[in-house]
């Protein structure tokens, strides 16, 4: 006998086959209501700490992307020997 079936545990049985769409819509607002919204003060805050990584990474990239450019054009370049 296989490990799968100890690993899973029995599975629980539904009385009803689908559940209705005013009963998922009643569900998808009960579930709504237990999230915790931030604040407009986080809000900006996690904007500004998105923002300013995106700009960080942006300048990374594009100096590497330089580095190796130019690295690049002067391996296949061919000047600078004789």
């Amino acid at each position: 006998m296989s490990d799968s079936k100890a690993v899973r545990g029995p599975r629980e049985k539904r009385s009803e086959g689908r559940t209705s769409i005013p009963t998922f819509y009643r569900q998808v607002i009960a579930e709504l209501r237990k999230v915790v919204w931030p604040t407009q003060e986080q809000l900006v805050t996690y904007f500004t700490v998105v923002m300013v990584f995106v700009l960080v990474m942006m300048a990374l990239v594009s100096a590497l992307d330089l580095g190796f450019g130019k690295l690049a054009f002067e391996v296949f370049s061919g000047r600078g020997e004789g």
